[in-house]
């Protein structure tokens, strides 16, 4: 006779002093507004529907007609904001602002992400990276040959790293929205795709978008980078230490002429990815200092300790970032830059210029093209593997699906033309266009794929008598 399951001694109102904090009363506001968007930022979308709205939001603020708005965006994201410490002064526009200093939380997280996967995760292995990395060398080629094809010579070449990125957070969030129509091999098949994606651009912004470099602070962030790993060799465990250091290489990065959202991808490469304390031994000590059943301050400081030291910080900071970056950064990311203006005959100049014509060829057609190529290479050199679960046709909707350069591809998209507003627009319109379009043609191709699956499998489940093949002579 099974015994009766644990029951637990107190009522869960017990735990309470004085009753619930606010956001799990049972008042109206908590119950309708609070937990509702607290269980909406829970959903795998959540990130990608804030960026659409902060995108339309942006579109509309420049093109409703409404006398006066589209020049309020423009003189708004142009305020300039300083910093000024005696002598010391950065003085930068808003837009500035945005893209150079909280686009760096962005960068870093994305850091904290290719440091997990080094350490913990998919890139770790190299049979199963094989496939998604040779997928992602294709994804970035291909488009970029597709767009210099297209565009040739001129001002509008140096857009040639536009169409290379993928934005993860669109991108995943698509395959959030398809639920179990995609196996879950194929999502981290793109998940990973898109991390070294993400590391290609990187590079390809550190190595060909940096203009009037300066050694010496180039030097100057290189050392504090170079002094950040020797603390961290020897155990200096303060995150506050390291926030001044990389505040600091941000610095040094700003003024050498690299772009300085690359010191957060530098800083989170540098961040421990193995827990400080063995979980089990701590776990034991925890437990030990609970047995009393009495907490003060000093007990409490040091439970924190064994159970925050149990985790690595990786995977801590991710937690904790990981939502402003979401909900926050990148929103306000889209919200200061996609803010084009598309009347007066500017979306159909855009779509007839070579520099949009030429994003959206890379994204639209190069991306699946390239990521498909690269994949039925691999696995025919036997280099890599199929994602289990998933056939050619889902890959051609996953390549699709890359094609959504939107976050990263804006954000080259600025460092590609200074020096030309029409340019600049161009080939945001480009992005824009091109981003929706590939979303679209994923999601149908991604659908059909898995409507002919699931007919496959009707039919190989048919209760209809067909001849069984000999098995005899098989393996």
């Amino acid at each position: 006779m099974s015994e009766p399951p644990h029951q637990h001694p107190h009522h869960p109102d017990d735990l309470w002093r004085r009753g619930p904090v606010w956001t799990a009363s049972e008042r109206p506001l908590a119950r309708y507004v609070a937990r509702p968007l607290r269980e909406f930022l829970h959903v795998e979308s959540a990130g990608s529907v804030l960026l659409l709205a902060a995108t339309v939001l942006a579109l509309l603020w420049v093109n409703l007609p409404f006398d006066g708005w589209a020049s309020a965006y423009d003189h708004f994201w142009h305020t300039p904001l300083a910093i000024e410490i005696g002598e010391w002064r950065i003085e930068e526009s808003l837009q500035h602002w945005v893209n150079d200093g909280l686009m760096t939380v962005f960068f870093f997280v994305v850091g904290l992400e290719i440091k997990y996967e080094l350490v913990h995760g998919d890139l770790r292995d190299p049979r199963t990276a094989a496939l998604p990395i040779v997928a992602a060398v294709g994804g970035m080629a291909v488009p970029a040959l597709v767009y210099v094809a297209v565009v040739g010579g001129g001002a509008g070449s140096a857009g040639w790293g536009i169409p290379m990125a993928t934005d993860i957070a669109f991108a995943v969030g698509v395959l959030g929205l398809l639920g179990p129509r995609i196996p879950s091999a194929a999502r981290l098949f793109l998940l990973t795709l898109a991390i070294v994606d993400d590391i290609g651009a990187i590079l390809v912004i550190a190595v060909f978008y940096t203009d009037d470099l300066s050694l010496g602070w180039l030097f100057a962030a290189l050392a504090l980078l170079a002094g950040m790993a020797v603390l961290r060799a020897a155990r200096v465990w303060a995150i506050p230490v390291y926030a001044v250091l990389g505040v600091a290489v941000w610095f040094a990065l700003l003024q050498s002429g690299v772009h300085a959202t690359l010191a957060g991808v530098a800083v989170g490469l540098l961040t421990p990815a193995v827990a400080l304390l063995r979980p089990s031994v701590a776990t034991e000590y925890a437990v030990e200092g609970l047995r009393d059943n009495d907490l003060d301050a000093e007990e409490l400081h040091r439970l924190r300790f064994l159970i925050g030291e149990s985790v690595p910080v990786v995977e801590r900071l991710q937690t904790r970032l990981h939502p402003l970056s979401s909900y926050v950064v990148l929103p306000v990311f889209a919200l200061a830059n996609a803010g084009v203006a598309l009347g007066d005959g500017v979306l159909g100049d855009a779509l007839r210029a070579p520099v949009a014509l030429g994003i959206a060829a890379g994204l639209v057609l190069g991306k699946p093209v390239g990521i498909t190529l690269a994949c039925f290479l691999a696995i025919r050199l036997g280099v890599g593997r199929m994602p289990e679960g998933t056939s050619w046709p889902q890959v051609v909707g996953i390549g699709a699906v890359a094609g959504i350069g939107f976050t990263v591809s804006l954000f080259i998209a600025g460092l590609s033309f200074p020096g030309s507003e029409v340019l600049t627009a161009e080939a945001k319109v480009g992005i824009l266009l091109a981003s929706v379009l590939a979303a679209v043609v994923g999601v149908v191709l991604l659908l059909l794929s898995g409507r002919a699956d699931q007919n496959g499998t009707a039919v190989a489940s048919s209760p209809d008598p067909v001849p069984l093949p000999d098995t005899s002579r098989q393996n």
